[in-house]
């Protein structure tokens, strides 16, 4: 349990990128206040909490409704979550600007810039499997503390700011998306696995 705790939790984070999503914050919150930040970065893990439970909840209603297999979706996330890992290593994923006059907790921050189709499409595979009341427990838990973890990531921004160059913060973006891209080809691979055998 404990394992799987830890293992969802790894995964969750890296792929949420926190890294990249905190440069686009500290990008994005330049004329803002210590206070205004704070609050936008408490915003910001409400509303990934909330896009990722529904993702995650409701996912396999959404398989039904439109009749999608398991493992088509497993090769169509794993394949997104592979150009984000690629465009991180890279350095090209795009940056979306927004009006600071403007709250921009929601969107772009958490959705689609945190919660892209990459988190996406893994939550709603995720959730499709089968799992018992336990799993979902653990499961839940490693979810609320990655997007907390994220928070704090983002709340602790200006502190941060301080001891991390741009050029240390782009070696960490890449380092990043070398796992993303490893638990992509994973997603991946399972998927082309249940397509065959």
């Amino acid at each position: 349990m404990l394992t799987s705790l830890i293992n969802d939790y790894l995964k969750l984070l890296f792929i949420m990128t926190p890294f990249f999503v905190l440069s686009s914050f500290i990008t994005m919150t330049g004329e803002m206040t210590h206070e205004e930040k704070k609050r936008t970065a408490f915003k910001v893990t409400i509303a990934v909490m909330v896009s990722c439970f529904f993702m995650f909840f409701f996912g396999k209603y959404i398989f039904e409704l439109f009749g999608i297999t398991l493992d088509a979706f497993r090769i169509g996330a794993g394949s997104i979550l592979f150009l984000s890992a690629v465009s991180l290593i890279n350095g090209t994923r795009s940056m979306h600007t927004a009006n600071l006059n403007n709250d921009i907790a929601v969107v772009p921050l958490a959705i689609p810039i945190t919660v892209g189709p990459g988190v996406i499409g893994v939550l709603m595979v995720m959730g499709a499997e089968t799992r018992s009341l336990l799993q979902l427990t653990g499961f839940s838990i490693a979810l609320v503390g990655a997007a907390t973890t994220v928070g704090l990531i983002l709340r602790s921004s200006s502190m941060i700011q301080q001891f991390i160059s741009p050029q240390s913060m782009a070696v960490v973006q890449k380092i990043t998306g070398l796992f993303v891209s490893a638990i992509a080809a994973q997603i991946i691979f399972t998927g082309i696995k249940g397509f065959l055998f």
